[in-house]
Parts: C-alpha cells; sequence; structure tokens
C-alpha cells in the first residue's frame, strides 16, 4: 500500500471521526430530505468563473470561503473542478473583489522555501464533501484535512494535522486572485492567539479605484513563531503553532471594508465562541429556511436536486459590504469614506449594502423571483442601491467596492425598482427612488454611459437616441468603453423607458408618463421593414451593410441579431405587426426554436465557442440574458401552447443537466440563471418583468406535480400559494384547463395579487396543445 493511499484511509477515517455531529445524508427517501440536502453545489464547477462557486459560505454572505484551484483572471478562476491542485483558501469571491487567501502547511526545516515559493497542494474528491455553508478536503502535500464553514462575515477553519512536522497557516497577502491584484498587503500579531492586517485591492478597467480589505484571525492555539521567506518581493508569512497534533487548530477570519476594530466587531457578534459544528449547523439550517420557502412534490431526484441548487444560486454571488453595525465604504467621492447606514428602532442597520454585478437581464429573473418569494431581500436591495444614490448622485447598475462600476449598458436598475414598488413592496423613499430613475435615463445619467465608461456620458448614445429615435452604430463620438452596439441600446432604453413610464404614471407624474411612453416606441426606428429585421443603421440613418443577423456582437451586445430582435418586451403585439402579423411572427420564432433545439438552446461555454465559433450563431440562446424570455413570448401572440412547451423543453435540456461539467452553458451571472432555472419549472414567468400596476404572471409548463410556495407574511396576506398539476407526464407539455380558487381560468395569465392573496392554482395537463 503506497503512503498516498494510507493518507486517503486515515482521511476518510477522520472524516467520520471529526464530522460525526454533522448532518449526515443517509440512504432514504427523497421526500424526507430537506431542501438543503438536495443542494448539488459541485453543478458547473468545471466551467467556474470567480465568483461562481460557492460551499461555505451564507446567503449574499460578505464571506464566500472556498478552495481556488486556478487563480487569475476573472473567467476560469476559483474552484476549477478538473484542476487537481488548490494553491489556497481565499474569503472573498465577489464581483471584482478578492482578498485573505490563507493556507495551512506542515513542513521540515528543510522544506520551508519550497513551501514559500508554492504552497499549493494536489488533493482528490475521494473524501471531499461539499454542502451549502461546508467544504471538507484533505492536501495531499501536507496531509491535512482542512474544513471551512462560515457566517456571513466570518471565515470558520479547522485544520487536522496527521504528521508530525512543523504545522502552521500561510497567509498570501499579494499576487493575483481572480480579476484582481493583491497589493499593499500587511499583517502583524496583536494578541498570543489573535493577528490583524489589511490589503488592497488594485483598480481593474472595471472596478476604476483601490479597495481596501481588513481582516482579524483568532486562533485556538498560542502563536509559536513569524516566518517569512528570504525573497523580499514575496509577502507571506507562515504563523506555527505547537501542541496541535493531538487536536485539531481552528481560526476565525472576520472581514471588514472599513476598518480592523469593525472586523473584531463583526467576529464577536457573529463567532463568539468555538464550536465548529453548530456553525455548520447553523448555516445549513440558514440555507434550509430559505429555500424551504418553495416545497415540491413529483418529477424526479434530479428534477428535484436540480431545482434546488438553481434556488441556491439565485441567493448567491451579490454580496455584503457592510459590518454588523452598519459601517460600509463609500468610495463614489474622490476620497473613500466610511459611512453608517441609518439605525432602527432596535438599534441595528435597517439593511444592508451590496456588491452586485449588473440587473441587467433581472427584469426576467430576480424581479420575479425576488419579489414573489423573498421580498425582503428585495427591499434590501433598493435601499441599497438608492444609498449609492444618496452618496454618488446616480443609482448604479453594478456596483463594486462602495463605488460604481457602470457594468453592462442601460437603466437596468429601473426594471428592478419599478417592478418591487409595484408589487407593493415599497419600504424606501419612492420619491427619491423616481429622481434617481429619471435622472439615470437623461443625459449624463447611467443610460448616457457605455460599459466600463468611468469619467463621461457619451458611450451610451443617449442623445442621440432622444433626438433621433435611436441609437446610431457606430456611435459617432468614439468608442468610450465596452458594449456600445447601437441596435440593442435602442431596444434596451425602450424597454426600460417603458418601465419608468409605468411608475410615473403609477406616482401621477402625466407628463413624465407621456414623455418616456413615447420614448418607448423607439424600439421601432430600429425595424428594417424590407429586410424584414431589427437592424443597426449609422449616424445619416443608414442600414448597415452588409448584414448577417446570425453574427454575434454584430450591433447587438453579447447577442447576434436573431437572438436579440425579439427584445421588445413591452409591446410584443406591436413588434408581431412589425413583423407582418402574429401568424408571421409565431412561425418565424417557432423555426428559430426548432433550430436552436439542435444545440440545446444555448450557445455553449466559452470554451465550447472556441472550439465552435459557429455555435453563436443559434437563433436563441439561453446561456445568456439577451433572448432568455423568447419562450413565454408565444403566450402573447396568440400560441400558448408554443410556450407551454418550448419553455419545457428549455427547463429539460438547458437547465435540467447535475455534474460538474453542466449548469448553465455559459454564465450564471450571480443569481441571474439561477433564477430563470427556477421560474421555468415552477411555470411562472413575467416577460414585461412585472412593472405595470398589479403585475400579471404568465403561465408557462411546471415540471412538478405540486408547488407551495411560502408568501412572506410582513409584504403579502395570502399565507402560501399552491401550484397543482394534474397528469402531469413528461410527454404532457400543455395546459388543457386552468383554475384558480375554483375559477376557471379564461386565458394564461394571473395578475399579482391573486397570487399574493394566498390560495390554488391547479392546472390540468394534456400531451396535445389547445387549438
Amino acid at each position: 500500500m503506497t503512503y498516498q493511499k494510507l493518507f486517503y484511509l486515515l482521511f476518510l477515517l477522520a472524516a467520520v471521526l471529526i464530522t460525526s455531529c454533522q448532518p449526515q445524508q443517509k440512504e432514504q427517501d427523497i421526500s424526507q430530505l430537506q431542501p438543503v440536502d438536495l443542494v448539488y453545489p459541485l453543478l458547473d464547477a468545471a466551467n467556474s468563473r470567480w465568483f461562481f462557486f460557492n460551499s461555505a459560505s451564507r446567503p449574499f454572505g460578505m464571506v464566500n470561503l472556498s478552495p481556488d484551484t486556478q487563480k487569475e483572471g476573472t473567467w476560469g478562476s476559483g474552484y476549477r473542478y478538473d484542476v487537481d491542485t488548490i494553491k489556497g483558501f481565499s474569503h472573498i469571491h465577489a464581483w471584482q473583489l478578492a482578498g485573505v487567501e490563507v493556507m495551512p502547511v506542515a513542513f521540515d526545516q528543510d522544506e520551508l522555501t519550497g513551501v514559500f515559493a508554492d504552497h499549493s497542494s494536489p488533493f482528490d474528491h475521494d473524501g471531499e464533501k461539499v454542502n451549502p455553508g461546508y467544504h471538507r478536503v484533505g492536501l495531499d502535500r501536507y496531509n491535512i484535512f482542512a474544513e471551512l464553514t462560515s457566517t456571513t462575515r466570518v471565515g470558520f477553519h479547522r485544520y487536522t494535522f496527521t504528521r508530525k512536522k512543523n504545522m502552521g497557516v500561510l497567509f498570501n497577502l499579494g499576487g493575483w486572485l481572480g480579476p484582481c491584484e493583491i497589493i499593499k498587503g500587511e499583517m502583524k500579531q496583536v494578541g498570543k492567539r489573535e493577528i490583524e492586517g489589511t490589503l488592497v485591492n488594485a483598480p481593474t478597467k472595471r472596478r476604476p479605484k483601490e479597495f481596501q480589505v481588513y481582516f482579524n484571525v483568532q486562533f485556538s492555539h498560542d502563536i509559536d513563531a513569524w516566518l517569512t521567506p528570504q525573497d523580499s518581493a514575496s509577502n507571506k508569512v507562515i504563523v506555527t503553532f505547537t501542541n496541535v497534533k493531538d487536536q485539531p487548530l481552528l481560526m476565525k477570519v472576520a472581514l471588514s471594508y472599513t476598518s480592523p476594530a469593525q472586523a473584531v466587531k463583526n467576529r464577536t457578534a457573529e463567532l463568539p465562541h468555538w464550536n465548529f459544528g453548530q456553525i455548520v449547523e447553523e448555516s445549513r439550517d440558514h440555507w434550509n429556511d430559505l429555500l424551504s420557502r418553495i416545497q415540491i412534490e413529483g418529477g424526479t431526484e434530479q428534477d428535484q436536486k436540480r431545482f434546488y441548487t438553481d434556488l441556491w444560486h439565485a441567493l448567491q454571488g451579490r454580496r455584503i459590504i457592510s459590518d454588523v453595525e452598519g459601517y460600509y465604504p463609500d468610495y463614489t467621492g474622490e476620497v473613500k469614506e466610511v459611512k453608517r447606514i441609518p439605525l432602527g428602532e432596535n438599534g441595528k442597520p435597517k439593511f444592508n449594502h451590496y456588491n452586485s454585478d449588473a440587473f441587467w437581464g433581472a427584469q426576467w429573473t430576480l424581479n420575479t423571483l425576488w419579489h414573489l418569494v423573498y421580498p425582503e431581500v428585495t427591499e434590501e436591495f433598493v435601499n441599497s442601491l438608492l444609498l449609492y444614490y444618496r452618496d454618488g448622485g446616480l443609482i448604479p447598475r453594478g456596483p463594486s467596492g462602495g463605488n460604481y462600476t457602470n457594468v453592462m449598458t442601460g437603466a437596468s436598475s429601473t426594471p428592478f425598482i419599478v417592478s418591487a414598488y409595484q408589487k407593493g413592496i415599497r419600504g424606501y423613499d419612492i420619491a427619491q427612488a423616481y429622481e434617481g430613475l429619471k435622472k439615470n435615463h437623461l443625459p449624463a445619467g447611467m443610460m448616457g454611459r457605455s460599459g466600463y465608461e468611468h469619467y463621461s456620458a457619451q458611450g451610451g448614445g443617449l442623445e442621440h437616441y432622444i433626438e433621433k429615435g435611436y441609437v446610431p452604430y457606430p456611435i459617432p463620438e468614439g468608442d468610450f468603453g465596452y458594449h456600445q452596439d447601437g441596435a440593442s441600446l435602442t431596444l434596451e432604453y425602450a424597454y426600460q423607458d417603458w418601465t419608468l413610464a409605468q411608475l410615473a404614471k403609477s406616482l401621477g407624474y402625466e407628463e413624465d408618463y407621456q414623455c418616456f411612453l413615447k420614448r418607448s416606441g423607439n424600439y421601432k426606428n430600429q425595424f428594417d421593414t424590407v429586410s424584414g429585421w431589427i437592424r443597426p443603421r449609422n449616424i445619416k440613418g443608414q442600414w448597415k451593410e452588409p448584414f448577417d443577423p446570425f453574427l454575434y456582437e454584430n450591433g447587438f451586445n453579447e447577442a447576434n441579431g436573431a437572438q436579440a430582435m425579439w427584445f421588445v418586451p413591452h409591446d410584443p403585439e406591436g413588434l408581431a405587426t412589425l413583423l407582418g402579423d402574429k401568424p408571421k411572427a409565431v412561425d418565424r420564432l417557432n423555426a428559430f426554436f426548432e433550430e436552436a433545439s439542435t444545440l440545446n438552446f444555448t450557445a455553449g461555454t466559452s470554451h465550447d465557442r472556441e472550439k465552435h465559433p459557429e455555435y453563436t450563431r443559434i437563433p436563441i440562446n439561453y446561456g445568456n440574458q439577451p433572448s432568455i424570455q423568447t419562450a413565454f413570448i408565444f403566450n402573447h401572440f396568440g400560441r400558448p401552447g408554443l410556450t407551454q412547451y418550448w419553455s419545457r423543453q428549455v427547463a429539460r435540456k438547458a437547465f435540467g443537466g447535475l455534474s460538474p461539467y453542466t449548469g448553465y452553458n455559459g454564465d450564471e451571472d450571480q443569481g441571474l440563471m439561477g433564477a430563470l432555472a427556477v421560474l421555468l419549472k415552477v411555470g411562472l414567468f413575467q416577460v414585461n418583468g412585472g412593472t405595470e400596476p398589479n403585475p400579471n404572471y404568465e403561465l408557462g409548463s411546471p415540471i412538478f406535480d405540486k408547488i407551495t410556495i411560502a408568501l412572506h407574511p410582513d409584504y403579502y396576506p395570502g399565507g402560501s400559494f399552491e401550484i397543482q398539476v394534474n397528469n402531469n407526464r413528461v410527454e404532457n407539455y400543455y395546459i388543457e384547463s386552468a383554475e384558480i380558487n375554483d375559477k376557471t381560468l379564461d386565458d394564461f395569465f394571473i395578475d399579482h395579487e391573486a397570487i399574493v392573496n394566498g390560495g390554488k392554482l391547479v392546472l390540468n395537463m394534456t400531451s396535445k396543445p389547445l387549438p
């Protein structure tokens, strides 16, 4: 027997012993498992992006602690399943943020130089365990069992050393982590068992300012020695310990983005004890409480596991940046300031402040899922967006590190906030919200800025849109950033103008309502009646020649013309008129779905597209946001059977797999695609983002026999909303009849009040579509 095999036998034995206090999944009826037990965290882990993979984290937690097998780059970094070497455990995996990399090590004195030069260790998936809130793995090089869990702002480690060597923890305070270069790292000992430090994320092209991270570390054992490398260019420190051969070494790493003192307060508030198993259990319960708001029955075991994994992803990625006492970093001005969130009557912050990628595509994902199932999350995010407005003068579309990144395009926060208000989520200053949203739709606002345009507001072409009724391509002023594809900008602005018009109408601003409603018709100016396509045109009004509607990013942001032409969510009937009539529009869209089905409705991962660039010519792509509403457009064209058929096909083919090699076929984007998958599988959707008064939900084809949504009592009076799906076999895609609270539905739309007042929707399924 080799030493390596012996190590793994010891590893597996020790794993059983040291996790015996934790809940174990036993062979049992799946109906007896809790939703958290059905989550599969390794989904799509072979295709991971820096902030995608999650294990030892809480919902929206500041800490997202996990192993890193690839360290450099926004893409292809973090925990990559097929890479067999762990290069460290880092605590921050967020949109344009990273930091606090550690690694437990064991070494003889003559091995120290090699450890400093390269502290990585091979590992094996045998014996690895990954659950929501917990990660366990063995480090072959050092023969160490590493276990990870966390609270919201504190990472909690347990290391079991199995060989009698020098034992310690390496801190890497420099180099690259994901999208960020770590600079200015410093650390000092402040007690027998305590250290504190700071590091800085250098600016990136997306986040234009430095961002400072503070951390406080507390150990379960006295520090023995403090080792540094002879190479002065290396910014690594090894903290060593004695007396850890017979019991695990525990380590708490508390974060703050405001000060070392706040890091300590975060630790003492969230983790005042050393009971590792208790934190694992509490993290599991935290996740289960949120996941349990949707209960499902029926479907296969894989269906249920994939569903709760999708729902789990919908509650991740976007991360808290404020301390437990409400202090937060404001980088929107010339210099950093530390400010405080207003406190409630209980003396606690009224909400948390957040780091977030764009809300680009949230109108078809988070708008529906969060607002209905997690309205308190929605309200927190709206308040956070408005806090950025009060600090920096603009409502962001994707903030990072307490500052604007101007990621993607348009004013993507507008539909998110409008939908929240229309659904009765109103725990914020709506007058201030409207003021900020309107500002974003005017020159110098967010709409005027292209992707990552930090110091001007010309790249978005908004002034041309207002004057000419469309955004030209190319924009004659030149390149100011990314995503300056005029045709898709016109479509996006028109939709977002319509959503703002709905809020203006609800608030009684008639003049604004008429102004933005008129602008929402600008999408028609992008339609070429001769070719029959939404088509780019230049500043002179001339259509782009030559024009290939299947060529990727040929005037359309992250899409081709075939995918983007259906981006008229506020007026699909008007789009049908441009295309000839509804039957002609149906035939065209259905043909697109038929073709896209051969590629399972996605253009694949970036690796797939490198090998097969022709995949980008797919006419419908459920691997990115621009065309993820298309299956439900058939409802608006008078063919609900096609919505039911294609939405079920997409749910199965694009979002049905369960392995490290499949999942989202592109980019999950911080909960957007996870939320989409959930909505497809429960059969509820909102093409216009739910932004009109008392918004409508439209029906698809649920894959489960019964779905029960618990309604938050602070926001909705109904208790719960149940969807019962009768005769729901694999071949029965179609709704034969529907009733809500014993009343027959005449169509496939249900308004918001009918759902949140509670009750029961009954769907009777069949294998034949209605005529």
